[in-house]
């Protein structure tokens, strides 16, 4: 409603043009930026709390958005008829960078990385149960090896099972509906609107967080990984929304799988963590359970198309 009590007007459907080359570079510049952001969180989160880090990330994140976009654009990038889609997927994007987070101080980089790849099958689990949409027989024995994927990479059991894979688990549900609903407002919302929102109201979800766990003022060295933590996310954020609007989501989506590449190579850079069997077997699971559904459901929307 406006403020004379007018119901909001209509919300203007863009006229979108594919660009798939294009968001397929934005895409594979945004998994790099990913990485290096979670394996500098990965750092900080052992001298700091997570919700000083979540939280300054966020606001450096905005920053450097606002300094991207508000040039151009200036405060028309925040007209929406669309506040409530906004709220609800900074709602859904602030918990699943918690859970990640909470998972990055107990699992390697590449270990909660990889479980985070199992989203497009917890989507179409979540689609099934929450939507009533039919699994069929094809899509269900995908959704079962995948998750054997997932098992395999957790290894669970009372001597190696740790509680980093819930939270590492909880994300990919959590992901695994951010792409769909961004790729929802996109038909309405420019790149731009649909940054700034997010990047405005996750400080805003972040900031009781950062009150409840307290803030330490950190070293100098600190301070320099956190502005360029949050410097890497926040391009990586537009450049990820930005590659989502350019692109069909099954063209663009295959490959943020690169994010498990880099992170392997930072994982044993940094901590030495070599990728044992049990990971590049899960992985490679998880990967393919997931690049099948892609595959799959992009045949079916080309032959309904027909």
């Amino acid at each position: 409603m406006t403020a004379t009590g007018r119901a909001d007007p209509p919300a203007i459907k863009l006229t979108r043009r594919e660009h798939v080359p294009l968001g397929i570079l934005y895409m594979l510049g945004a998994t790099i930026l990913f990485a290096g952001s979670s394996a500098s969180a990965k750092w900080l989160v052992a001298s700091t709390s997570f919700g000083e880090v979540l939280f300054v990330r966020q606001v450096v994140s905005l920053a450097v958005c606002a300094l991207i976009i508000l040039p151009f654009s200036g405060l028309e990038v925040f007209r929406t008829s669309r506040l409530r889609g906004h709220g609800l997927r900074a709602a859904i994007q602030g918990s699943a960078q918690i859970c990640i987070i909470i998972a990055l101080t107990t699992m390697p980089l590449a270990s909660a990385m990889a479980i985070n790849f199992s989203s497009p099958l917890f989507a179409t689990l979540l689609s099934a149960i929450l939507l009533r949409e039919a699994v069929g027989g094809a899509r269900l024995i995908a959704l079962l090896i995948g998750f054997c994927g997932v098992l395999i990479i957790t290894e669970p059991g009372a001597a190696t099972f740790q509680i980093g894979a819930l939270f590492a688990v909880a994300n990919a549900v959590l992901y695994g509906s951010i792409a769909t609903a961004v790729r929802g407002l996109s038909a309405t919302e420019t790149t731009e609107t649909l940054t700034m929102y997010q990047m405005v109201l996750l400080t805003l979800f972040f900031a009781p967080v950062v009150l409840l766990l307290g803030f330490k003022m950190p070293t100098a060295f600190e301070g320099s990984i956190l502005l360029f933590t949050g410097i890497i996310n926040g391009v990586g954020q537009y450049w990820w929304t930005r590659a989502i609007s350019l692109a069909p989501t099954s063209a663009v989506t295959p490959f943020y799988y690169f994010s498990l590449v880099w992170s392997i190579i930072l994982g044993f850079l940094i901590w030495g963590d070599v990728p044992s069997l049990a990971l590049l077997t899960g992985s490679a699971i998880v990967v393919g359970s997931g690049l099948f559904l892609l595959w799959r459901e992009t045949g079916r929307k080309a032959a309904a198309a027909k």
